[in-house]
């Protein structure tokens, strides 16, 4: 059969702020090594024998470009990118996932995997991928068990039941949740618990049979949004209106441990060890466990000096950030905000971030440095009526026609050729040249080179807000 990654997209990452924000969450982040966490997860199962079909993501629309460019970037073609209108979990995510796979007609096996996790030994999560494809094929629901390597209570936890004939597999005794301290350590030491990673193996048809069966609610609200779904350039879109109804819910609450509970256990539900260096990178302290440490313990990332510290991650990512006598820290810095935490109370950044939405600040949501479909930009300064940005435009990409009503632009270019659209004019910008977009014309900015076009706009006016955009044409569809 042929294998068809799902990868779920959702979660804000909150807990990794200030480097994982809303708007650009912890799964676009580079954090174990060149590729994202997203990347990654596309790339592992690269070394299956078996027929691999381009993978199918569920996710949310704000950052649909991004992904988007993210596949490009490691050569990653032919994806179907299905957009959830609005949250409601995995459960309906993954039904909206069978629902797209189901459409070539052919009854897929799924491999369902989190965007934001990571695993350092691939070749251990292939061969757990292949022992898992055959119970898939009949009919089993598979869920991979992690090697539990410490009493975590950060995790919820599966006991296994009997071994299965092949020797490798288990029946499912039940689902565990987030346990304390001395439970987890009891897990630990019965050995016959793993840590629930959230990664499963099922054919399409049989998980929409068993939503259908269990979930009556959540099944009809995404087939009635899929069967009104419209196609916006290479991504699906559900209807919003269908699928606002559907009840929120997990994959492992509203089937799993419905499906391994004492009553209902048919054996349908099995679980495949796996031992692959695998993290669900929930906080920064995790990020410090998978990271490469120096002699004193240190995960050190960009620009960073330190003096009598130990055990200690610190990542600066637009300047020097020098540390002295920290012990068990964290410390993170961007352009527009840092964090300094005990990694003690590592969890407690999530609280954090909710005081920030609460006060109304941008910080919670977005970086200084915003992603578009055709790029980037980064706000370098800003005073009473002036603003001044460094735009990336990739090549071949193009910002909308538009016209602003308050303020005036000035574009510098210092790499790259811009083609600029001012009003009837058409005409190039090349390096070290520059133009002026007055108040009230109509523009457009593309990149017609080979190579990024990066420029400085200055803007000017009364109000410099990005809601201050009238769009006449834009590729992107905004």
């Amino acid at each position: 059969m042929i294998i068809q990654p799902v990868v779920l997209c959702g979660g804000s990452g909150s807990r990794l702020w200030p480097l994982s924000r809303e708007q650009y969450p912890k799964q676009l982040l580079q954090l174990a090594g060149p590729n994202s966490l997203l990347q990654d997860t596309v790339l592992r199962l690269q070394g299956m024998t078996d027929a691999v079909a381009p993978p199918l993501f569920v996710g949310n629309a704000e950052y649909r470009f991004i992904l988007a460019e993210q596949l490009r970037q490691v050569g990653v073609s032919g994806a179907t990118l299905v957009l959830e209108p609005v949250g409601r979990n995995t459960a309906p995510a993954l039904t909206l996932g069978a629902l797209g796979a189901m459409v070539s007609g052919q009854d897929v096996v799924m491999v369902v995997m989190p965007a934001d996790h990571v695993i350092s030994d691939v070749a251990a999560f292939v061969a757990a991928v292949g022992a898992a494809m055959p119970l898939a094929e009949s009919g089993k629901l598979v869920t991979f068990g992690i090697t539990c390597t410490s009493p975590e209570t950060g995790y919820g936890y599966i006991r296994r039941g009997s071994v299965l004939p092949d020797g490798v597999a288990y029946t499912v005794s039940e689902f565990v949740e987030k346990p304390n301290a001395s439970v987890a350590q009891r897990y630990v030491d019965d050995g016959g618990f793993y840590w629930n990673g959230g990664i499963f193996v099922v054919r399409a048809s049989v998980w929409l049979e068993k939503i259908r069966h269990l979930q009556p609610a959540i099944a009809s609200a995404c087939q009635a949004a899929f069967d009104q779904r419209q196609t916006d350039l290479d991504f699906l879109r559900p209807s919003k209106a269908a699928f606002e109804s559907c009840p929120a819910d997990s994959i492992d609450y509203a089937v799993m441990e419905r499906l391994a509970c004492q009553a209902h256990n048919t054996g349908e539900v099995v679980v495949v060890p796996l031992d692959a260096g695998w993290s669900d990178v929930g906080a920064w302290s995790a990020v410090w466990d998978i990271g490469a440490k120096d002699a004193q313990g240190n995960v050190l990332v960009g620009d960073v000096q330190v003096h009598g510290t130990t055990n200690t991650l610190v990542m600066a990512q637009s300047r020097l950030v020098a540390c002295v006598g920290l012990t068990d820290a964290v410390v993170v810095e961007t352009a527009d905000a840092v964090l300094v935490a005990s990694r003690s109370h590592i969890q407690q950044v999530k609280d954090v971030v909710s005081q920030l939405k609460a006060a109304g600040r941008s910080e919670a949501l977005s970086s200084r440095k915003v992603h578009r479909p055709w790029g980037w930009y980064d706000s370098v300064d800003a005073g009473q009526r002036f603003q001044v940005k460094r735009i990336v435009v990739n090549p071949g990409a193009s910002l909308s026609l538009q016209m602003h009503h308050h303020r005036a632009e000035h574009w510098v270019v210092v790499q790259g050729t811009a083609r600029v659209t001012r009003g009837n004019e058409v005409y190039l910008v090349s390096e070290n040249q520059s133009t002026y977009i007055p108040l009230g014309e109509r523009h457009r900015l593309d990149n017609p080179g080979k190579v990024p076009l990066e420029m400085i706009e200055v803007q000017s006016g009364s109000y410099l807000g990005e809601d201050d955009i009238v769009r006449f044409d834009d590729v992107y569809g905004r």
